[in-house]
């Protein structure tokens, strides 16, 4: 007999399959009464973001508006060298700057990648949601298009991230031609630093953000998960939203923020599914980034929560996550896959 399928049958078979696929997946359920709490998880350096987000919501302010005003604390803080203003810069001291954000209720996202001269990237991704019909708008078009809406062109070096540069390029190999700095002057390590802010509301509607510097020192144009709809970020608002911070090529490998966005449409509490995106994570990471125990050599974090208003945030080891349930903000431990090697 002929292993084959008729053509009646094989348009009947992926006709029936093509119209299950295309059904909308069902709303996670509300609270009793019809409501979600509002809540709001970030990464450790969002304490301040959830706590500006969680006011502006309660006042009545769209869950996209506060996320952005959360998350532009940091980028406006020089202090903060893995984002915005200060951000530490590529290989050739210039600071490009990613970020994306998506809104629920609309189902709209904008990113922008490789931005230089603009403080706020947040801002710039959300005009790209609400005012085009693109997505990711990148480099020097990205620029102009945030110019054309008054941003001012800025540096975005502070005295500490350009000596933080000048001294790192000084001490990168032994056998060029710059001088090596005292042992005793500071060496940062090659930081992947990122705010990642997902909110709700008491009405169950979802957005989420992330924005970044991107890892420090890298080749200038290279642009990690930050900016990449379904992997820095993702909101499905009959869901929730998630994202993540640390290595970005090792998000876009599994679409993470997606993923675990999907393990919550599942019925995974938000924890679960940050855990089981690390899993997924680290099968598919190549041998050359696994220690000889078979444990990865980087850090990831990943912050999720549904449309409830329940959070979570979970790491490949030990840290912390900045969460918001509507009455307070509070730094957490991440729940974890591995112990730190004393």
């Amino acid at each position: 007999m002929e292993d084959r399928l008729s053509r009646r049958t094989f348009f009947g078979v992926t006709g029936g399959a093509a119209v299950a696929a295309a059904l909308p997946s069902p709303a996670l359920p509300l609270r009793p009464g019809g409501a979600a709490r509002a809540a709001a998880v970030s990464s450790e350096n969002g304490l301040r973001a959830v706590t500006r987000a969680m006011e502006l919501v309660a006042g009545g302010t769209d869950t996209l508006d506060a996320a952005v005003e959360g998350v532009k604390i940091q980028e406006l803080d020089p202090a903060d060298n893995s984002v915005g203003y200060g951000g530490l810069p590529n290989e050739d001291g210039v600071v490009q700057l990613d970020a994306s954000c998506m809104h629920g209720p609309t189902r709209r996202a904008g990113a922008v990648a490789g931005l230089e001269g603009i403080k706020t990237p947040s801002e710039v991704a959300r005009l790209v949601l609400k005012y085009t019909d693109h997505i990711l708008l990148v480099g020097e078009g990205a620029k102009r298009f945030a110019l054309s809406y008054g941003f001012r062109e800025e540096e975005l070096l502070t005295p500490e991230s350009r000596q933080l540069w000048l001294t790192w390029r000084a001490n990168r190999g032994n056998d060029d031609d710059w001088l090596n700095v005292p042992e005793n002057e500071r060496l940062v390590a090659r930081p992947t630093g990122t705010i990642n802010l997902n909110v709700v509301n008491s009405r169950g509607d979802v957005s989420s953000v992330t924005t970044t510097s991107g890892l420090a020192w890298k080749i200038p144009g290279r642009v990690g998960d930050s900016p990449l709809v379904g992997a820095g970020q993702y909101t499905d608002n009959d869901i929730g939203a998630a994202g993540s911070t640390g290595r970005g090529e090792a998000v876009i490998m599994v679409c993470g923020g997606f993923l675990t966005v999907e393990h919550m449409r599942r019925g995974m509490a938000p924890t679960d599914a940050c855990l089981e995106t690390l899993k997924r994570v680290l099968r598919a990471t190549p041998p050359r980034l696994l220690l000889p125990d078979g444990r990865p050599s980087f850090n990831l974090n990943f912050y999720a929560v549904n449309k409830r208003g329940d959070s979570g945030a979970a790491s490949f080891f030990p840290g912390r996550y900045a969460a918001h349930d509507g009455k307070a903000g509070t730094l957490r431990d991440t729940a974890h896959l591995y112990q730190r090697s004393s």
